[in-house]
């Protein structure tokens, strides 16, 4: 009998930088990013995950990036008050979650965040970068493009869409800048159907093009993994979504995770990360899954 076959299996090979628990890493995008990030926290990773919360396009990943390199310290004149009557103080380069109810209040937080991820980016070697959309929302007064327009009124927004050879030209900027880094792309499976699914499936393509000259350009200091394919093609099934049916659930988590971990972690290294998950697993009592 004929065997069934139920998934179009995705095939990355072997990632040829690797990752080890001495590398210092800074994972920096989507909320992908944050997902992936909480798995190597739980495993003992050296790793700082979206220090400025989760970030979305390329632009505002290349400028945390430098802003992490330079450590310069966010200002009152980067104060936003937030709209739709928050009554709370954020900035245009950061996730709502770092607002507070005053300028103050924010700058403190802001800036203790910025010292100790500035420290860890100066000490990593490896930088995992999630990209979510090329499309991207610039401030009209000032020529700026946001990382969260912070709930205000969309009249002060100009919305575009990035080409691919702008973003070609941020990622390659950003691995020529940091010589003393190797980079890991991926493009998050996260749809952004606030663009229409056409809308998602132009931008996703751009970043995947983008993605693909930069590793060109620089083959022994940046690859690609494809975690967007893994979910596009071998989990094409809404059952492998959160309720949403945008988010990856869970189970889909899991399931990139060890991939991902198959891919960047080394033969004599992976029954470590076992040994570490089933730990992990035993302090918080959850079942052990083989």
């Amino acid at each position: 009998m004929r065997e069934l076959k139920l998934q179009t299996p995705v095939d990355p090979g072997k990632g040829r930088l690797g990752l080890s628990l001495d590398d210092g890493i800074v994972m920096l995008g989507s909320c992908f990013a944050d997902s992936i990030g909480r798995k190597m926290e739980e495993l003992g990773f050296k790793v700082c995950v979206n220090p400025f919360g989760t970030l979305y396009n390329p632009v505002s990943v290349s400028n945390s990036a430098a802003r992490l390199q330079s450590c310069s310290p966010f200002t009152e004149k980067e104060c936003v008050e937030m709209g739709a009557g928050a009554g709370l103080v954020c900035s245009f380069s950061h996730h709502t979650s770092f607002a507070r109810p005053d300028a103050t209040g924010f700058l403190d937080n802001a800036n203790k965040s910025l010292l100790e991820a500035s420290r860890a980016w100066k000490e990593a070697s490896k930088v995992i970068i999630t990209l979510g959309t090329a499309w991207c929302f610039e401030h009209i007064g000032t020529g700026e493009i946001v990382s969260n327009c912070l709930k205000r009124d969309g009249k002060e927004f100009r919305r575009k869409r990035l080409g691919v050879g702008e973003v070609s030209l941020i990622l390659r900027n950003m691995v020529t800048r940091y010589p003393d880094k190797d980079f890991i792309f991926t493009v998050s499976p996260i749809r952004h159907m606030a663009d229409g699914a056409h809308g998602n499936q132009l931008s996703k393509s751009t970043l995947l093009l983008a993605v693909e000259e930069a590793c060109k350009a620089f083959p022994d200091r940046a690859e690609y993994f494809p975690a967007y394919e893994i979910v596009m093609d071998e989990l094409r099934d809404y059952r492998f979504y959160a309720p949403d049916m945008v988010h990856p659930s869970e189970q889909t988590i899991d399931y990139l995770w060890d991939r991902f971990a198959d891919w960047a972690i080394p033969e004599a290294s992976l029954q470590e990360m076992e040994n570490r998950r089933k730990t992990y697993l035993r302090l918080k009592h959850i079942p052990i899954i083989h």
